[in-house]
């Protein structure tokens, strides 16, 4: 799984809370610490793109 995060981004912060491991925010959107995302954090990135109100985190598998 690979993971970015689009311009849509609004620096919230939700997806650093669900995954902190692959997220952090930048100094203008949230920012990928990896890629591709290892396995066991995949279940934390699909919940992080779901919960995003921006929606913008784009997952690919």
């Amino acid at each position: 799984m690979e993971v970015r995060v689009n311009d849509e981004c609004s620096a919230c912060g939700i997806c650093e809370d669900i995954c902190p491991e692959v997220f952090e925010l930048g100094d203008e959107k949230a920012e990928v610490k990896m890629n591709p995302v290892p396995e066991e954090y995949h279940d934390q990135v699909r919940e992080a793109a779901e919960e995003c109100p921006s929606e913008a985190i784009e997952i690919e598998e």
